[in-house]
């Protein structure tokens, strides 16, 4: 095997969904629980989740699926509505304004997507009634037909096949490019949502797809007491560790021209599924403490934060650090060379994410490294509840951290926030002590960061940030570091 940048990307995919060619991401993508609930019929679908979780990717396949199918199908980016302008709008205009551009928007891709010629009249005409978009696109589809109008055969399909079912696919995505967490930008977004209710329950078979990043979608809900008429609509998007070790298998093997059945792979043990990384990664991690002579696809899980990003990003990493070694196999070495520049990128990563929601994020994240005294105990990422909430009240100090919506942040709240952006986990040693133990995120159980009651759980510092908040840990860190089971 030959690490070059081309062969890396073809193994392990582009970070991010827009930049992968359409072929190969419909060969390698894997289809969990969460594609189903968002490529149907379903009105309304908003889907929640950290950034580089696959948002955009699950919203690519499903809208090549549908116009595989002859569907049809409206991509919206942040630059068409650009000109939707609604700065002096109270609310309630705000939500008619984003009807009424919306309609517009759907309407004009639609006939530009189908090669028809149409003026601003024609689009007004149709987009004008924003409850009967449906019923009004029919009428100028027939209506060209009636008049003979040349369409070339592909549209022709498709404008017959919606003349029979009467749906269209709407996805709006990466809304939160730029995003600043602003009252103009949470009050935008809010009225987005309502508007698109509203379209969705006027227009039967108008079905819309909005994707938001966790922050965002929590500044939102938490703002503005309307969104709760969309809560049913929203689903969550999180990954098990054993469907990104999946995942990453079926990169993997269709990179290697094997086939792939989803559904036989899934329901494998882990060890078993770790078999399809033979040939590209070393099965066994050579390293220190802890993390000596265990599975490689273990300390892989260990590492990242549940985020297919992050994945791409430690594997492309050591495989690039393989290729300058003329290693045909990415070794632990390669791996273990890339962990302190790897955690610091995720470190600053979460800073950008999560400044719009409290704007001294990096005072409290880096404020989480040891102290001097902290480096002398064995478990020093480690925290009982009391004791994260006095880690916090030292960082704080007498310069109380606020939100972005000007309230005084209290330590229980910084510690929620911490365990919300996946900066600490919940994590509890297995029974049968062995150096293995079971780690929640908070997807897994919003509930147990709750007033920070004790539910037998500690709080650890995710290993992913671990390197960049004590770089000269080394033995230390493999000495204290506890790997991830099996899940």
């Amino acid at each position: 095997m030959k690490f070059t940048e081309q062969n890396i990307n073809k193994m392990f995919g582009c970070e991010a969904a827009e930049d992968e060619k359409a072929d190969r991401l419909k060969e390698y993508y894997f289809k969990s629980d969460v594609y189903k609930k968002i490529h149907n019929d379903m009105p309304l679908r908003i889907m929640v989740g950290h950034k580089g979780i696959g948002k955009s990717a699950t919203f690519k396949v499903s809208f090549l699926e549908n116009k595989e199918k002859s569907n049809v199908v409206v991509w919206i980016k942040p630059d068409d509505i650009m000109g939707i302008s609604q700065a002096d709008d109270n609310f309630l205009q705000q939500i008619n304004t984003w009807k009424k551009g919306l309609s517009e928007i759907i309407v004009k891709k639609i006939l530009e997507n189908l090669e028809i010629d149409f003026d601003d009249a024609s689009v007004k005409k149709v987009a004008g009634v924003s409850g009967r978009i449906i019923a009004k696109l029919s009428e100028l589809f027939r209506e060209k037909i009636d008049n003979q109008v040349s369409i070339d055969s592909a549209s022709q399909i498709i404008i017959n096949k919606f003349l029979r079912n009467n749906i269209v696919y709407v996805y709006i995505d990466d809304l939160d490019r730029g995003w600043n967490g602003s009252q103009n930008g949470i009050q935008r977004i809010s009225t987005l949502l309502n508007a698109a209710r509203d379209l969705t329950s006027n227009n039967e078979g108008l079905c819309i797809r909005i994707s938001l990043r966790s922050d965002v979608y929590f500044l939102v809900r938490t703002s503005d007491e309307s969104t709760d008429k969309i809560e049913g609509n929203v689903i969550w998007y999180n990954w098990t560790q054993h469907e990104l070790l999946v995942m990453l298998a079926k990169r993997l093997k269709t990179f290697k021209h094997e086939r792939v059945d989803e559904r036989k792979l899934i329901k494998q043990p882990q060890f078993e599924i770790a078999k399809c990384y033979d040939g590209i990664i070393e099965s066994t991690f050579h390293g220190r403490g802890m993390w000596s002579n265990v599975p490689t696809y273990k300390v892989l899980a260990s590492m990242i934060r549940r985020r297919p990003r992050d994945l791409v990003k430690i594997c492309s990493m050591a495989a690039r650090t393989a290729y300058e070694r003329e290693h045909e196999t990415i070794f632990t070495d390669d791996f273990l060379d890339n962990f302190d520049l790897y955690s610091q990128e995720r470190i600053q990563d979460t800073i950008n994410e999560y400044r719009s929601e409290l704007p001294d994020i990096q005072k409290l994240i880096m404020g989480m490294k040891p102290s001097n005294r902290e480096r002398k105990t064995k478990d020093e990422f480690i925290y009982s509840s009391d004791e994260l909430i006095k880690k916090i009240n030292i960082i704080i100090g007498n310069a109380p951290l606020k939100f972005s919506n000007g309230v005084i942040a209290t330590p229980e709240e910084l510690a929620a926030f911490l365990y919300k952006i996946n900066f600490i986990v919940a994590r509890k040693k297995r029974q049968d002590n062995s150096q293995i133990i079971d780690r929640k995120y908070f997807e897994d159980n919003k509930y147990l960061s709750n007033s920070f009651v004790d539910f037998g759980y500690q709080w650890e510092v995710h290993p992913a940030f671990r390197w960049a908040l004590y770089p000269d840990g080394g033995d230390f860190l493999f000495n204290t570091l506890y790997i991830d089971g099996d899940v």
